[in-house]
């Protein structure tokens, strides 16, 4: 289990971290609303200190032995919204609003991006990864897609499901029928994705609308 850091504290016990032999400790850094990790760096305890003073992400360049504001030469800066560290003290979790949505030196948006020598890109929650297939079938229709059908027919075929989708969720409440309910709110997720992709709405405006409220 992951302890939480009071974020960007000065009474941060930076002594609790467990660094290496070298003195640094890796960080992982991760998108603060979808959980894409974008990359893995090194921190030592200044590194750490300016990121908790600073609220954007320091590291330690192990090749440069220098300090390393992330993004100050390429105006990709993290805004760091979340510090942990995990059960050993070993290790640090850093969640971030990832400014111009890349993180990675050749351009890509995270640095996990290679799977068998082609670019990919990383996986996310369950939902961005099912939005980003219908955008996917946005703009590259197949006409064997239902999704590309829903699509074609616009806000009267796509708010048409969404209506009988909904309803349906309501008949299994009623019914109490657990693994139905899932089923059928898994149809109102996925219907409701059609619409925001139809519209051209973002999936993380919709995460960023319930983080807000939470707050």
């Amino acid at each position: 289990m992951a302890s939480e850091l009071q974020s960007f504290s000065a009474s941060i016990p930076l002594d609790a971290i467990q660094y290496n032999e070298q003195g640094l400790v890796p960080a992982i850094v991760q998108d603060h609303l979808d959980g894409t990790v974008l990359m893995m760096a090194w921190m030592n305890r200044e590194s750490l200190q300016k990121t908790i003073e600073t609220g954007e992400t320091f590291f330690w360049s192990r090749s440069r032995a220098e300090l390393w504001h992330k993004g100050a030469t390429s105006g990709y800066l993290q805004k760091v919204l979340s510090l942990r560290y995990d059960c050993d003290s070993d290790a640090l979790l850093v969640g971030v609003e990832q400014i111009g949505d890349i993180a990675c030196h050749t351009g890509e948006r995270s640095c996990f991006h290679q799977v068998n020598g082609t670019v990919t890109p990383p996986p996310a929650d369950t939902l961005s990864q099912v939005f980003a297939v219908i955008c996917d079938r946005r703009d590259h229709p197949n006409p064997d897609s239902y999704t590309c059908k829903l699509l074609a027919g616009g806000d009267n075929k796509i708010l048409k499901k969404i209506g009988e989708e909904a309803a349906e969720v309501v008949m299994a409440c009623k019914d109490d029928d657990p693994d139905a309910i899932a089923a059928e709110v898994a149809d109102l997720f996925y219907h409701s994705l059609v619409a925001l992709a139809h519209h051209q709405v973002d999936v993380r405006a919709v995460y960023q609308k319930l983080q807000d409220r939470r707050r």
